[in-house]
């Protein structure tokens, strides 16, 4: 049986190691490089010291991290350190403007308070005041009382009213109630503390009468006693101050702000009692006291 020579030159190729893929097997199937199944890449090998490092494919190949060169270690973020490289503590950022509510203490410190938040001393402040008061309140409310009902050889209603008239005063007789009553009232609220700038107003007004009383009794203008007006002066002034600082805290006035902090309600009230002092001498008098 003669054989194909195309047959013979196939089997040849093939018996020489090649490899052909038109080849069929033996059923008239070609054979195909897709019948294989897909190749495995080998396991990359453990890299020695002196060799280049060999970057991992796969979970296995990482390892549990005991052998891994110390670049695959997870870099560690440096933490804040109080002092500087220079070796002075670092300054935190300062808040402009905002006041905390209040202090906060920590364990093993000590927190101080706000420089508002501290209650001032007022050492014997309130103390002076207690006496002026007392000083001032009692001299007014003896010469009120002289007046008023002629204890301690005062000249009484009557009598107090005669020299009001005899000085040149309208309404002589109701001035007298009126002065009397406001010398017994002030220096009794001075005393007690009640009521302080009403009671020192009147009080600087009834004075500022009396110096102009007794200025003009006099020609020129005199101040030392017995002719000039330095009682008069000094207690007007006195009731001044009062009205100006406040009666203090020993006072039946002395939970009022006004009483330990007075503002422009004081002052308002001094010059109300100085307007009320003039404009009754203008008004019921009306003689040049200064001259």
């Amino acid at each position: 049986m003669r054989k194909d020579p195309n047959e013979s030159s196939e089997n040849g190729a093939v018996g020489q190691g090649g490899t052909d893929h038109g080849a069929t097997d033996g059923y008239g199937k070609v054979a195909s490089p897709y019948d294989f199944p897909t190749e495995r890449f080998p396991a990359p090998l453990v890299p020695s010291e002196s060799a280049d490092r060999v970057i991992p494919h796969t979970d296995d190949e990482l390892g549990s991290g005991d052998s891994l060169d110390a670049d695959f270690i997870t870099e560690e973020i440096p933490a804040y350190r109080p002092t500087g490289a220079s070796g002075t503590p670092d300054q935190p950022t300062q808040v402009i403007g905002v006041r905390p509510t209040a202090p906060v203490a920590t364990a093993g410190t000590s927190v101080r308070p706000h420089e508002d938040d501290v209650e001032i001393g007022r050492g014997t402040l309130d103390l002076g005041l207690l006496v002026l008061r007392l000083a001032v309140g009692g001299t007014i409310l003896v010469h009120g009382l002289q007046k008023l009902t002629g204890l301690w050889d005062g000249p009484g209603l009557g009598g107090f009213e005669e020299i009001l008239a005899s000085s040149g005063f309208q309404q002589a007789k109701l001035l007298s109630i009126l002065g009397a009553v406001a010398e017994v009232a002030g220096g009794a609220l001075l005393i007690f503390g009640l009521v302080t700038p009403l009671a020192a107003a009147s009080v600087l007004a009834v004075m500022i009468n009396a110096w102009a009383f007794r200025q003009v009794g006099q020609p020129g203008l005199e101040y030392f006693a017995p002719t000039g007006t330095e009682y008069e002066t000094l207690l007007g002034v006195c009731a001044g101050v009062i009205i100006l600082t406040g009666p203090g805290r020993i006072s039946l006035d002395g939970r009022r702000g006004w009483a330990t902090r007075p503002f422009v309600g004081s002052f308002v009230t001094l010059i109300l009692g100085i307007a009320a002092g003039v404009c009754v001498w203008i008004f019921l008098n009306g003689a040049n006291p200064l001259i």
